[in-house]
């Protein structure tokens, strides 16, 4: 139940309606017992500025998670950095601290890791392809380049966008073989989408499936639909899928410890009471 002392958490974006986190959360938080509650704002690129500030006059919002296309405007209004954020560029959750301040980090590509390895998947050491060079697949570069990926390809509609990419993933990993590509993926062990192409069904795809054979695993961060296009496509080729949903399910614990929302009651009502 809702009361007036529910602590508040959100996701922004734009749009809004695929997202899965408030339900996510929404079931970890009743069976955790945890008195909050979460929900989708939609606020439009152009108003991201002036939507920051009425998230920062909610003193009962924690904390939100940020999703597409404001994860990188929102790193320039976070009033401090932590983690992967400072040299990635972008933000995807922030959580206010005792002075209503907004903290910022990213764990989109490091859920997506651990989502990679919870199914069987280790990134270590394997040929990586990534469409996208944007929020979720600046995330993924580096968090893939992190977990030991022997090689990624960055491919992108604007060359540019995907070759300072490649640079910035080269400057902090030199041990991968980082490199742009085009929309031909073969000679890769995971083929990612890592673009807003597959929200809705008429969508084409972020690269060539044609190139892409088994055994490479075909996965998405889109999370809904939970078998996009590509995924069913792939499937049809033989080859095994990923779904985008692992993602979130790969960083949800993450996010609650960000949020100082533990497991233990002593540890929520430590959290509640300081928030309050």
């Amino acid at each position: 139940m809702i009361t007036g002392a529910t602590r508040l958490f959100a996701i922004i974006g734009d749009p809004i309606a695929h997202v899965r986190v408030p339900m996510v959360f929404n079931d970890y938080f009743a069976q955790h017992g945890i008195d909050a509650a979460c929900w989708a704002g939609q606020i439009a690129s152009g108003d991201l500025e002036s939507g920051w500030r009425g998230l920062k006059a909610l003193e009962n919002l924690d904390g939100f998670i940020v999703t597409a296309p404001h994860k990188a405007p929102a790193k320039l209004l976070c009033d401090r950095l932590t983690g992967d954020s400072p040299h990635v560029g972008v933000v995807n959750t922030v959580r206010r601290e005792h002075d209503g301040s907004f903290t910022g980090t990213l764990l989109d590509g490091h859920g997506f890791v651990a989502g990679l390895r919870a199914k069987g998947h280790e990134p270590s050491g394997k040929r990586i392809y990534i469409a996208g060079a944007g929020g979720a697949g600046t995330a993924l570069a580096f968090a893939l380049a992190g977990s030991g990926a022997r090689a990624i390809t960055i491919h992108n509609r604007t060359l540019e966008r995907a070759a300072d990419l490649v640079a910035r993933v080269k400057s902090i990993f030199p041990d991968c073989d980082v490199k742009p590509g085009t929309r031909d993926a073969s000679g890769h062990d995971i083929a990612v989408n890592a673009t807003a192409l597959g929200l809705e069904p008429q969508d084409g795809l972020s690269f060539d499936l044609d190139t892409v054979s088994p055994p490479t695993l075909a996965a998405e961060v889109i999370m809904k639909p939970e078998t996009t296009r590509l995924l069913t496509l792939a499937a049809a080729r033989g080859c095994p899928i990923h779904q985008g949903r692992h993602m979130l399910d790969g960083q949800v614990q993450m996010m609650m410890e960000f949020f100082g929302l533990g497991q233990s009651q002593a540890m929520r009502t430590q959290a509640v009471g300081a928030a309050e």
